[in-house]
């Protein structure tokens, strides 16, 4: 069966002091790294007498070329035995493509750099989740992964900071050397690692039974139900919310009631100081709570977050509606990753899931600023941002209405050898007579 493992219990993977420490400086830096300049291209473009309907669909076309690579990007990362190449060439590459918009700043000219950054990125979060799965292994992914997006939001939170008073003071040009900064430790992070401490077999979400090989990744894509409704359900969030915060930073630039590259720093400042702490809530949840009440939580904050800024084009509205945007996107960074693990162990194509749901986060990502920029430019900022805000009301109805479905596998996470669970027992019960739905801990190994 297509996402039916071998239901082995893996002992934690006994990971060096050294390796765990490179992987939170490489999640701290690679933070700056991959955001780049993107979270100031809106004002940029603005300053440089971009509408926002325009900007909004340059942004797009970057998130749909990120979208379709994410998936293949994961594929290949299951496949291959150099994982930390997938960090350190993409690290180089965005780092070069984003320049390109400080020389021009045309429309096709921004668009290729969009498109070559989204590329090049599409490869980092599946990169990192397989190398640390492959250190840490099953047993010791969610802890790792939490305490793993703490540092990135630590990361993005003082790569902000930085940029926001280098931009202020010297100009655009101290943020691309920022972010060139903080690739190259990156890179160095990463090749502190050393390659045997990855056990790929692990870091794919191998079974112990070799003997067939993995099953078909567009079988193990199709046929997962906990898969598809929560890639549904993130797909409706990030539509909504991925144009939010450069959207309200737009409308309070607009209205002349904040500096540009200074409030762009100071939203991603507020939101990514609230992440550190959401990620590691996340965590403690996850282990106590089980994956479905967080998530639901992740998408309740966005309506409430849209309804805040549609009414609060304001200075100080920053801190109430990146607060809310920290808690929903700190909450989602430790769980999504670690409950794709989870659902998808067993099957040697958990890099594959990682990178199919980071697709359709990017398809509602990729077309959330151009619908929001054209709804700012004919019907203004407020109504535009309680639609954006509306939209997650899908999300909500989605995860209510196949809570069943999704039960056994966001149920409360097992401590120590009883976490690694076959995907076949969470999965695909259905098209597997031994495999039942999880009362209890009744059907994990003892």
């Amino acid at each position: 069966m297509p996402c039916e493992g071998a239901g082995s219990v893996e002992k934690s993977s006994g990971a060096k002091p050294r390796d765990i420490a490179a992987l939170f400086s490489l999640n701290f830096f690679m933070a700056d790294m991959q955001a780049g300049v993107a979270p100031f291209l809106g004002v940029f473009l603005l300053a440089h007498g971009w509408e926002s309907g325009l900007i909004g669909t340059v942004m797009t076309v970057g998130g749909i070329a990120g979208m379709i690579m994410t998936t293949p990007a994961g594929a290949m990362i299951d496949a291959t035995t150099n994982k930390r190449a997938f960090v350190i060439v993409p690290g180089i590459f965005t780092v070069i493509a984003s320049a390109v918009i400080l020389v021009s700043q045309r429309f096709w000219i921004v668009a290729v750099s969009q498109v070559a950054t989204a590329i090049a990125g599409a490869a980092l979060v599946p990169a990192v989740t397989g190398i640390t799965l492959g250190i840490v292994h099953q047993a010791g992914f969610n802890r790792q992964n939490g305490r793993n997006q703490a540092f990135n939001h630590a990361g993005n939170m003082v790569g902000a900071a930085l940029s926001g008073l280098l931009g202020w003071t010297f100009g655009f040009g101290a943020v691309f050397i920022l972010a060139a900064v903080f690739g190259a430790l990156s890179i160095i992070s990463v090749l502190i690692i050393p390659r045997e401490a990855i056990d790929d077999r692990v870091a794919r979400g191998s079974s112990d039974d070799n003997s067939q090989g993995p099953p078909s990744a567009w079988r193990v894509l199709l046929e997962c139900k906990p898969l598809l409704v929560l890639a549904a359900a993130l797909m409706l969030f990030h539509l909504g919310n991925a144009a939010m915060l450069p959207l309200y930073g737009l409308a309070v630039v607009s209205a002349q009631q904040g500096n540009g590259a200074g409030f762009v720093a100071l939203t991603i400042v507020v939101a990514q100081a609230v992440m550190v702490a959401a990620s590691l809530v996340a965590m403690r949840m996850a282990e106590k709570q089980g994956y479905w009440l967080v998530l639901l939580i992740s998408f309740i904050a966005l309506p409430v977050r849209g309804l805040i800024a549609a009414s609060s084009i304001k200075y100080w509205g920053v801190f109430p509606v990146q607060a809310l945007d920290g808690i929903g996107a700190g909450l989602q960074s430790v769980v999504v990753p670690s409950l794709v693990a989870r659902i998808l162990n067993g099957t040697g194509r958990i890099n594959v899931g990682q990178g199919a749901v980071m697709t359709a986060q990017g398809l509602g990502a990729a077309l959330s600023p151009a619908m929001g920029g054209w709804l700012a430019q004919v019907f203004g900022y407020p109504a535009a941002l309680m639609v954006l805000g509306s939209i997650a009301i899908g999300s909500i109805a989605v995860w209510l209405s196949f809570a069943s479905v999704l039960e056994p596998a966001c149920a409360r996470k097992p401590t120590g050898d009883r976490a690694a669970v076959s995907a076949g027992r969470i999965g695909f019960a259905s098209l597997n007579p031994t495999c039942r739905s999880r009362k209890g801990d009744a059907d994990y190994p003892q």
